[in-house]
């Protein structure tokens, strides 16, 4: 399994991704600096830096992004240079297979998403640490979640990036945006939910639109389970050239 882990850190560590993520890491953490100088004075501008900057940027786009860049990769370089086989042919189960490409692309993004989204955060808002930790562990249980989808994504199609966006705008961006109930169905609703659930007082402004915290943890793990299972099971089943 060590070797599959390393052989996915190369593979997902390549200098257009990580040069993609730290542009994207950078972009929000610009925009958080730039926005409080010009507005943090204004009445309404910690409601408005949760609603645009948190929800509307980080979670919405850089967190997805990010992750998709990562985890839909993670088998399609097997998948489109056929080198998927030298690895199923190991004798190896199959999640052990499965689970260091999901831990490569979670061990990348968690780390870098948590601590910029926390660093936005104390800049923004003047945030104490309760604050800056509820929005790393909702940003790094997103991260998680998204990367079990993708990753299983990513060995179910060659298009998984052009699916991946499909879903996120859609699924994740415009249903959910109008349909309350879609929220026990979405990462985005998931890590919102999280993130308020730990700080209900400074986040406040999400507790409209955000569902239960047990429900959140729940559906998150869930969906990093069922999904995890599913790319074992792909495995087990599929036909390798």
């Amino acid at each position: 399994m060590g070797t599959v882990l390393g052989l996915s850190f190369r593979q997902l560590g390549g200098r257009w991704r990580l040069t993609i993520i730290f542009l994207l890491v950078a972009l929000q953490i610009g925009l958080a600096i730039t926005v409080k100088v010009l507005a943090g004075e204004e009445e309404d501008f910690v409601e408005g830096f949760i609603n645009i900057m948190l929800d509307g940027l980080l979670v919405g786009a850089v967190l997805p992004l990010v992750t998709m860049a990562l985890a839909t990769a993670s088998f399609g370089n097997e998948m489109d240079d056929r080198t998927l086989s030298y690895i199923v042919l190991k004798p190896l189960a199959r999640w052990r297979i499965a689970l260091p490409k999901l831990l490569a692309s979670i061990v990348i993004a968690g780390p870098i998403l948590a601590l910029s989204g926390a660093f936005s955060t104390v800049l923004g808002l003047d945030a104490d640490v309760q604050t800056a930790a509820a929005v790393g562990v909702g940003l790094f249980v997103g991260v998680a979640a998204y990367a079990s989808i993708f990753t299983w994504l990513g060995l179910r199609s060659s298009r998984a990036l052009a699916f991946a966006l499909v879903y996120v705008l859609l699924w994740e961006g415009l249903i959910s945006s109008f349909i309350h109930g879609v929220d026990y169905l979405s990462v985005r609703g998931y890590t919102l939910a999280i993130m308020h659930g730990m700080d209900t007082e400074a986040l406040t402004v999400l507790e409209v639109r955000t569902i239960e915290f047990p429900a959140a943890a729940g559906g998150a793990a869930l969906a990093i389970v069922a999904f995890f299972w599913l790319t074992v099971r792909r495995l087990q089943r599929m036909d390798v050239p």
